[in-house]
């Protein structure tokens, strides 16, 4: 994590985003004292489940897969972060510590914005409050979804849901299978490595999806969604 100041090229003067724009001149000032630009580097961590929480961070640019840590080695990855979303949010309202861990799939800019600061606005502004509390629950029906998944679905059904998704995310620019391996594949899917590949193995025989090195290409979208809808 490298803090990014006002001489280096990566410095961004204001935040553009959208439900920035709401805030009055006195709430974008008192925003912009109590943020701080950081560049993270591919591999660092963002947030970690259980650490103090003083900030919530937006991004900027970037990618970063926000995922929960279980005992041991195990984790369950919940889905990939993107330029435009918050992140650690629940320790705004809540906790005092991260609920989960977020590390960067790629290099990442994203503005630590202390707490006190998002929560005096969200007092204050209305607008600014409506589209925070809309992010929040979208995470929260994203999170409903994964849990839907994960208690009801085999691996199949789990497996082509997670294809489904990180395939969407090319949509936006990035091939994010080319940012991952199995292991996060199978961490997304909440099976074993060695399951993940069987399962990828078997539908690239069925003419699904074609697999070369780290990229997945998918053949048969509509074939994914049946075995997702039968779980």
């Amino acid at each position: 994590m490298k803090p990014i100041l006002e001489t280096d090229k990566e410095f961004f003067c204001d935040i553009q985003a959208p439900c920035f724009q709401m805030l009055t001149p006195v709430e974008a000032d008192l925003v912009k004292a109590s943020k701080t630009q950081v560049l993270f580097r591919k591999g660092d961590n963002l947030t970690k489940q259980g650490a103090f929480a003083s900030y919530a961070l937006f991004m900027v640019k970037g990618l970063a897969k926000k995922y929960v840590e279980g005992d041991g080695s195990k984790n369950f990855n919940l889905r990939v972060i993107q330029p435009g979303e918050f992140i650690g949010l629940s320790a705004v309202f809540s906790k005092n510590t991260f609920n989960y861990s977020t590390v960067a799939l790629t290099d990442c800019q994203a503005y630590l914005v202390e707490k006190d600061a998002i929560a005096a606005v969200v007092m204050q502004n209305g607008h600014f409050a409506f589209n925070i509390i809309k992010r929040y629950f979208e995470q929260n029906g994203n999170l409903y979804d994964t849990l839907r998944t994960v208690l009801y679905k085999q691996m199949n059904g789990r497996m082509a849901d997670t294809l489904l998704y990180i395939d969407s995310l090319k949509q936006e620019g990035q091939d994010v299978f080319q940012l991952i391996s199995r292991k996060d594949i199978a961490e997304f899917a909440g099976i074993s490595t060695e399951s993940a590949v069987k399962v990828l193995k078997s539908f690239e025989k069925d003419g699904l999806i074609e697999l070369h090195e780290k990229s997945i290409t998918i053949l048969n979208a509509a074939s994914l969604q049946e075995i997702s809808k039968k779980g």
